[in-house]
């Protein structure tokens, strides 16, 4: 871990009140400065370093996709060669229809799958559309695959911190 990583209390503070979202206000970053006593330039420059460090991923709309009308989520799993993982999986997440994608072990014999990526559509046929898009970019490297049709959202949020250290 190096410095840039370190949460001081004021950073901690601003990870705490946007956990949830930005304030619904026409000035989120002065709203949050106004909360925390600082200004809004001191929250975004916070903010843009612990992006830049990888303390958080990003800042961005994080949409319902069931509201939305796309219905016919699923996540895919693919049986692709180790040694290509990372590659494959950098192209299927790359995919303007992949929200997410991630390396997972395998469970032998019963799971042979070690690539995941979440596929949204407005119904299963469309999921199962962009599954095969998915197939014929891995081509060769894909040793089979399955979609798992989401049923309904248990849960739609990252990381919470909570209290105090």
């Amino acid at each position: 871990m190096t410095d840039a990583n370190i949460l001081d209390d004021l950073d901690r503070s601003i990870v705490v009140a946007t956990q949830a979202g930005l304030p619904l206000v026409p000035e989120p970053y002065q709203h949050l400065a106004q909360e925390l006593g600082v200004t809004a330039g001191e929250i975004m420059r916070r903010m843009q370093r612990m992006l830049e460090s990888g303390i958080i991923r990003r800042i961005g709309a994080v949409p319902n996709h069931y509201t939305l009308g796309f219905r016919g989520n699923g996540m895919s799993v693919w049986n692709v060669p180790d040694e290509r993982v990372t590659q494959c999986g950098r192209l299927v997440g790359g995919l303007a229809f992949v929200s997410h994608a991630y390396h997972r072990p395998r469970h032998l014999p019963e799971w042979p799958y070690n690539l995941f990526a979440m596929v949204h559509g407005r119904d299963r046929e469309e999921v199962e559309q962009k599954v095969e898009i998915i197939a014929g970019l891995l081509g060769e490297h894909s040793r089979g695959h399955e979609i798992l049709f989401s049923k309904q959202i248990l849960k739609k949020t990252g990381l919470r911190i909570v209290g105090d250290r």
